[in-house]
């Protein structure tokens, strides 16, 4: 009963989440349209745009998900997981929920032809490095100690690595 109750206030978190931010995608969107910008963009640019956008979507998805099931917990800082996870995405890099949204604000970029949308995801990656840095990675040490420590340790924050067979 636990886990269904987690799930219901992920499920809310998670969609005012993507109400936010995809207000803001199309509000930059529409204003640069309105502007006259936009990135010069043709069919394989759109294409690849799409690509990133669903593979970062289901990225980010998965690793909610994860956190859900394998970490009793949510996504969000004020309700978080009661476990640690570092299997599945976690198992490959540290913050892949992160590299998950970046793609998609990235491929909605190319996707939108928004130059804006592509200012935000630099923006989302910047803020997101710092929010890591400053308070994800103390809060987690803090938390789980040793397990996340020896983590830190095989993983790496932002580039993919394929873990060792030992």
């Amino acid at each position: 009963m636990r886990q269904m109750f987690v799930a219901v206030r992920t499920l809310a978190y998670v969609s005012g989440f993507f109400a936010l931010w995809g207000w803001l995608v199309l509000a930059l969107a529409r204003l640069d349209h309105a502007a006259g910008r936009a990135l010069a963009t043709g069919p394989v640019a759109r294409s690849a745009g799409v690509a990133l956008a669903v593979a970062g979507g289901l990225l980010a998805l998965t690793c909610v998900a994860y956190l859900v099931v394998r970490g009793e917990g949510t996504p969000a800082p004020f309700d978080a997981t009661k476990r640690f996870v570092a299997v599945g995405p976690y198992r490959i890099v540290r913050n892949p929920m992160y590299v998950g949204a970046v793609t998609l604000l990235t491929g909605l970029a190319f996707l939108l032809q928004a130059p804006s949308v592509l200012g935000l995801a630099l923006a989302a990656a910047f803020s997101s490095n710092l929010f890591v840095i400053f308070v994800e990675e103390p809060g987690l040490a803090r938390r789980f100690g040793e397990s996340y420590a020896a983590y830190r340790r095989v993983t790496n924050r932002w580039v993919p690595r394929i873990p060792r067979a030992d």
